[in-house]
């Protein structure tokens, strides 16, 4: 089930402008558990801040636990062994989010894009094109 909404989210956020907060993600982050509503909601955040601050990425996908799992206090995320792909290679992220008590609004978002994800660990990562 969390793969389908994983999904879910993904194509409606990658179908939206700028990765904005449209009311089809918003319908689709309340239906979920507060804590995946927390992961997705930031890992949104992680794709747009990604998209319009690092020179030559396009996310379409991040996934906060693959490397390492994450830390999830109250309204906070940590995520320090995520991943994002853009064009087709996966790339190490690492992320530290905020959100106010719905988990829909991000309050704080820190994070650092580092190398990427050689091809031939994919398999051991569960990794995808």
């Amino acid at each position: 089930m969390r793969n389908i909404l994983i999904l879910t989210v993904a194509v409606l956020c990658s179908a939206a402008p700028a990765l904005a907060l449209d009311s089809k993600i918003l319908t689709q982050l309340k239906k979920l558990d507060p804590e995946e509503r927390l992961e997705q909601r930031c890992d949104i955040e992680a794709m747009d801040r990604i998209a319009k601050q690092q020179k030559g990425f396009r996310p379409d996908k991040v996934i906060a636990y693959t490397l390492r799992d994450t830390v999830v206090d109250d309204n906070e995320i940590k995520a320090p062994g995520a991943v994002f792909r853009s064009s087709g290679e996966w790339y190490q992220l690492k992320y530290k989010c905020e959100t106010g008590p719905e988990r829909l609004t991000v309050t704080s978002f820190d994070y650092k894009v580092g190398a990427m994800v050689p091809r031939d660990k994919w398999s051991q990562y569960f990794l995808y094109d």
